[in-house]
């Protein structure tokens, strides 16, 4: 399993793309930045989308997606997701006042999009993966994916404070190898990170406690005005198993 970081930041400014993980060039995780990051050749063979939650920029570059690849695929973007976030991305964003609704063009038999039902608690099969969905701490509908390829599984908690049932899972994953989870802010910023349910680096300390151990942990979401100060903090966890995702258009092999 190769997983390709397109964007690994919590905001957006030159040299920081919002959040959009690439899974063997087929399973696209969150669409932050997904249509300005990588060519449109290689937009074209993305085949599902998981979708996390439905703030902005986990969701932003769907509209740019469906309209870069509009006739070009022969076949619709199938985008897994729970109602909550299908509802939201339907009224605000593919609601044809702030983009077109590409879920009926060219035309409703034939979508550009396709929105599957995927609540948390559930298991499917998502084309060469088996991927669980997983309610984190975080707001718009939030999950965290498991998701499993022959002997390989990986770990995605996107945007999540504390949270614990995704690690009750991951426990008893016998073929972990990898985690991705989230620092936002820098430690000064605490109650910030505690409103809006991110972490600090001294909240992932502890979160780490929950996590099986002997496991590679990426962090990304950082915010660019911060990840300066953010490193500095993150280092000085002394965590060796901790790779912090500071530069997109990174890739790493499971």
């Amino acid at each position: 399993m190769i997983v390709k970081i397109i964007g690994g930041h919590g905001g957006v400014s030159p040299g920081f793309k919002a959040t959009s993980y690439l899974v063997d060039g087929k399973l696209l995780i969150d669409a932050g930045s997904v249509a300005s990051g990588i060519p449109i050749a290689g937009q074209t063979q993305i085949d599902n989308i998981l979708i996390s939650h439905s703030q902005l920029d986990h969701i932003s570059d769907l509209a740019f997606l469906a309209d870069n690849c509009f006739g070009l695929k022969g076949k619709p973007f199938e985008i897994w997701t729970n109602e909550e976030v299908r509802t939201n991305i339907m009224t605000h964003l593919l609601n044809d006042a702030i983009w077109p609704d590409f879920t009926k063009l060219p035309s409703g038999k034939d979508p550009t999009l396709r929105f599957n039902t995927f609540e948390a608690g559930e298991t499917k099969e998502i084309g060469d993966y088996t991927v669980t969905a997983v309610k984190v701490n975080h707001m718009a509908g939030s999950l965290g994916f498991i998701i499993e390829k022959g002997d390989t599984c990986v770990v995605f908690t996107q945007d999540t404070g504390p949270t614990d049932e995704i690690w009750k899972i991951a426990n008893q994953k016998k073929n972990l190898k990898g985690i991705f989870s989230e620092v936002s802010f820098p430690n000064s910023l605490a109650q910030v990170a505690n409103d809006s349910l991110h972490h600090t680096p001294a909240t992932i300390k502890e979160e780490i406690k929950k996590m099986p151990g002997e496991v590679p942990i990426f962090l990304g979401h950082l915010k660019p005005n911060f990840q300066d100060l953010l490193y500095s903090e993150i280092e000085a966890l002394g965590e060796p198993r901790i790779t912090i995702l500071g530069s997109d258009d990174a890739s790493f092999v499971f």
